[in-house]
C-alpha cells in the first residue's frame, strides 16, 4: 500500500470514527449560520436544560435497544412518576422522598414491561405500547385530567444551577458517567450487547437472557423516573399530559447517536450526541418561527431516515462479511 493510500484509508478510518462529531459540528455551524441567536449562552443553556430529560430517556432506550428491545412508554411514564412524586412532595416536602417515589414508579412499570417481554413473551412494542396508554391513562385518572400547581421548592431540581450550570445538565451528566460506566466496565454492560448481538449464542454461552433483558428494563425505570422529576420540576408543576412523544425524541436521539435497531450496537457518547443534534433540531426551528406542524413532519423524516440508513449500513456490512 502506497503512502497516499495508507492516508486516505487512515482519514477514512477517523471519518467513520468520529462521523458524529463532524456531523455535530457542522449542523452547530449550519445553526449559527441561520439564526445569530443560537449560539448566545443563553439559547445554549436553554437547550442543554431541555435535553437533559430527553438525554436521560434516550440513555435507557439504548440500553434496551442494544440488548434487543425497546420502550414506547417512557413518556406516559414520566407523566405518572412525576404526578405521584409531586403529589408525594406536597404531602411530605422532603426532594428525597419524591425521587424515591418517582424512580419506584418508574420501576414498577418496567418491571411490568420485563415481564410481559421475558415471561409472557409478549414482542416489546406491543408490551411497552400498552404501558403508555395505561401509564397515561393512570397519571391521568389521578388527577382528574388536571395539571397540580403551587409544587414549591420541588421547582428547584429544574429550575435551579450550580453558578452557570443548571442542576438538570448536572443530574445528566451523572446518569450519563453511570451509564457509560456499566456499558463498557460490567458484566451486565457486556452480556446486554452479547444479547442483543446474537440471543442464541449468548444463551449458548451462559448468560441468562432474560435476567438481562429484565435488568435494562430496570435500568431504564431509574433513568426514567429521574428524568421525571427533572421535567416536572422544570415545568414548574404535574402535568398529567406532559412528556408527550418524549419517547419519539428519545428512540430519534438514539438511533441518530449510532445504536442499532437490530441489536448490539450502541454507545452513550454516540446517544447524547445524537440527543444534541435533536434539540438543535428543534431550537433552531423554534428560533426561525417554523410551523409546528411542519417541524413534526421534519422529526419524523428524521426518524424514518435514521431508521433506514441503519438497515442501510447493517446490510452493507453484512454484504461485506459474506464477500
Amino acid at each position: 500500500m502506497g503512502l497516499m493510500e495508507e492516508r486516505v484509508f487512515a482519514l477514512k478510518k477517523l471519518l467513520s470514527k468520529y462521523s458524529l462529531f463532524f456531523i455535530l459540528l457542522i449542523f452547530v455551524l449550519i445553526c449559527s449560520v441561520a439564526n445569530p441567536r443560537f449560539l448566545t449562552l443563553t439559547n445554549l443553556i436553554n437547550v442543554l436544560r431541555q435535553q437533559s430529560v430527553v438525554i436521560m430517556l434516550a440513555l435507557g432506550e439504548m440500553v434496551l435497544i442494544i440488548s434487543g428491545m425497546l420502550d414506547l412508554s417512557c413518556g406516559s411514564v414520566v407523566a405518572l412518576s412525576g404526578v405521584l412524586s409531586i403529589a408525594a412532595y406536597k404531602a411530605v416536602p422532603n426532594m428525597a422522598l419524591a425521587f424515591c417515589v418517582a424512580i419506584g414508579i418508574a420501576l414498577a412499570c418496567n418491571a411490568l414491561n420485563g415481564l410481559m417481554v421475558t415471561k409472557w413473551r409478549t414482542p416489546p412494542f406491543i408490551a411497552t405500547l400498552a404501558m403508555q396508554t395505561i401509564a397515561r391513562g393512570a397519571a391521568l385518572f389521578y388527577t382528574n385530567g388536571q395539571n397540580i400547581y403551587e409544587i414549591g421548592k420541588y421547582s428547584v431540581v429544574g429550575q435551579g444551577s450550580f453558578g452557570r450550570v443548571p442542576i438538570p445538565v448536572v443530574i445528566m451528566l451523572l446518569s450519563f458517567g453511570a451509564v457509560f460506566y456499566i456499558m463498557r466496565y460490567t458484566v451486565f454492560g457486556r452480556s446486554t450487547y452479547a444479547v442483543g448481538g446474537n440471543e442464541e449464542a449468548a444463551n449458548a454461552s451462559g448468560i441468562r437472557v432474560n435476567n438481562i433483558k429484565m435488568k435494562a428494563y430496570l435500568l431504564n425505570g431509574v433513568l426514567v423516573g429521574i428524568a421525571a422529576v427533572v421535567f416536572m420540576s422544570r415545568v414548574n408543576g404535574g402535568l398529567p399530559n406532559g412528556a408527550q412523544s418524549y419517547e419519539f425524541d428519545a428512540l430519534t436521539a438514539t438511533i441518530i447517536g449510532g445504536t442499532s435497531f437490530s441489536g448490539g450496537v450502541g454507545t452513550p457518547g454516540g446517544t447524547i450526541i445524537g440527543a444534541f443534534i435533536v434539540g438543535f433540531l428543534n431550537n433552531i426551528m423554534n428560533l426561525m418561527t417554523i410551523n409546528s406542524y411542519i417541524q413534526q413532519i421534519a422529526r419524523g423524516v428524521i426518524i424514518a431516515g435514521a431508521v433506514m440508513w441503519d438497515i442501510y449500513s447493517k446490510e452493507k456490512q453484512t454484504h461485506r462479511s459474506n464477500r
